[in-house]
């Protein structure tokens, strides 16, 4: 019966800790990959990442921005540099923007409306991830355009996820998540894996949370310690983990949005291809320019970090391509499936 839990995407919680640890990996990865297939066929889309502030309201202890480490050079794009950088990222074929910062409360709801109108009027599709707001300001979000938001969930291990952000509320991040869902935005969450603390099981009801949310996209991510915050000195993720639990994902929601995180080719260099082996179908090249790019530290070992752009797209363009995969030429929303409907 174990061996027939992978063909099947109505799992149980068993069902996950399963193909969690103990089925094949190859296995596991192949029957993502079709999944993925016959619902989303062959196409990667790209998204073009902007990563506009490193300043954080927030001390969460495994991110290396976090407001209490002192030794990271801070910047904020200005409001015109910031639409400039999207209007270049549009030019070399970009479809989708995502606005990407720490919780930087400079860009507030006028501000921030204003950018998005700006950025709208270029024809393509806009993600925030810019953390917790009012109800007031995911509105005024929606209202200026943007079509997407980004917000993980980290973990559903409350206890574990007080431990690890400091001041902040798990209740009050799955109410935030229901206000963008509320307000019709495509929403995004995801969990890192191999957290201090993490069980399987815990990762397992993780899994089976973003489904019952409903996601349109899921990030999976590994846990990379960083040395200037408090988890220095743990362990750290595995990518095969990593892997195993975006595969899970996509076999629980066939037609979702699943990027192959950078974070995993920080551990590996060919993890975003691994990635996209195992049901991934999504890829969001860095388009922030100059320092910005290494200032943007949630994790060491950041890949591409001297690289530009064009350099960026064009590589993973060709990666993409010598699998036998095609990029996506649309916006790359969710469509969902009639089975989902």
């Amino acid at each position: 019966m174990k061996n027939q839990c992978v063909h099947n995407s109505e799992l149980s919680h068993a069902d996950i800790v399963h193909l969690l640890t103990d089925e094949p990996a190859s296995q596991l990865y192949a029957r993502a990959d079709e999944v993925r297939q016959a619902a989303l066929g062959s196409d990667v889309h790209l998204r073009g990442l902007i990563e506009f502030s490193n300043i954080c309201r927030n001390d969460c202890l495994y991110c290396g921005i976090r407001r209490g480490n002192k030794g990271v050079k801070r910047y904020r794009m200005g409001d015109d540099e910031l639409v400039e950088t999207a209007r270049r990222a549009v030019e070399i074929g970009f479809k989708t923007i995502v606005l990407q910062s720490g919780e930087d409360m400079h860009f507030d709801q006028d501000r921030m409306s204003r950018i998005i109108e700006r950025i709208k009027q270029m024809d393509v599709a806009l993600t925030l991830s810019i953390g917790e707001r009012d109800y007031s300001d995911y509105e005024a979000f929606r209202n200026a355009g943007a079509d997407r938001y980004l917000l993980r969930i980290e973990t559903t291990d409350v206890d574990l996820y007080h431990r690890l952000n400091p001041g902040m509320s798990w209740q009050r991040r799955n109410e935030c998540l229901l206000m963008i869902k509320e307000l019709g935005y495509e929403v995004g969450s995801g969990i890192m894996v191999g957290l201090p603390g993490q069980t399987v099981e815990s990762i397992a009801g993780d899994l089976l949370y973003l489904k019952d949310l409903g996601v349109d996209m899921a990030g999976i991510g590994p846990f990379i310690p960083h040395p200037d915050t408090p988890l220095a000195n743990e362990q750290g993720g595995s990518l095969e983990m990593a892997l195993r639990t975006m595969a899970v994902m996509r076999l629980l929601l066939p037609d979702i949005n699943i990027p192959a995180t950078t974070a995993m080719e920080s551990l590996h260099p060919q993890g975003r291809i691994m990635a996209l082996k195992a049901g991934a179908n999504v890829v969001m090249p860095n388009v922030t320019e100059g320092e910005y790019r290494r200032l943007y530290e949630l994790y060491p070992g950041k890949i591409c970090v001297d690289d530009t752009p064009l350099q960026c797209r064009t590589c993973i363009g060709m990666k993409i391509q010598s699998i036998g995969r095609t990029i996506g030429q649309g916006k790359g929303g969710h469509i969902r499936s009639a089975s989902s409907a």
